[in-house]
């Protein structure tokens, strides 16, 4: 079948227009592998086997070079959004936290359940360490910090 070329470049412009789509560099290597694919199958338009068996070694040798790639030219986010902003913030205790039961802080006007490896009083300030689902775990402030 000679028209099989085709098919391979319309293959390559499909993992083309995902990759666009999605800039993860995951797709980049399937174009290529198809085009080489494509490639092949010019000189040798029944051997099947041989244009899909190129297509994945071609895939499988260049998926981990992109992603290595991809890591190089991505950069984190330089400002933390949504929950990763709480992090680090320090709140206001509303509620007494205990270590077994937890208890609640203000955070921007919003109140968070929280958890504490420690006992801490209502009215103190904490730091929040992190975030696991709806609840903040939170740690005392220590004296050389307040001041």
């Amino acid at each position: 079948m000679e028209n099989i070329v085709w098919i391979w470049l319309l293959a390559a412009v499909v993992f083309l227009i995902l990759e666009l789509l999605t800039p993860t560099l995951v797709f980049a290597c399937f174009v290529v592998a198809a085009i080489v694919s494509g490639i092949y199958s010019l000189f040798s338009p029944d051997g099947y086997y041989w244009q899909i068996g190129i297509f994945v070694l071609v895939a499988v040798i260049l998926l981990p070079l992109t992603r290595k790639a991809a890591k190089k030219i991505t950069k984190p986010s330089p400002q933390a959004s949504n929950i990763d902003a709480l992090i680090g913030k320090v709140v206001l205790v509303t509620q007494k936290i205990d270590a077994d039961l937890g208890g609640q802080v203000r955070i921007e006007g919003e109140f968070w359940r929280a958890k504490a490896t420690e006992e801490i009083a209502e009215g103190e300030k904490v730091e929040v360490m992190s975030v696991s689902g709806t609840k903040v775990h939170v740690k005392r402030i220590s004296h050389e910090q307040k001041g």
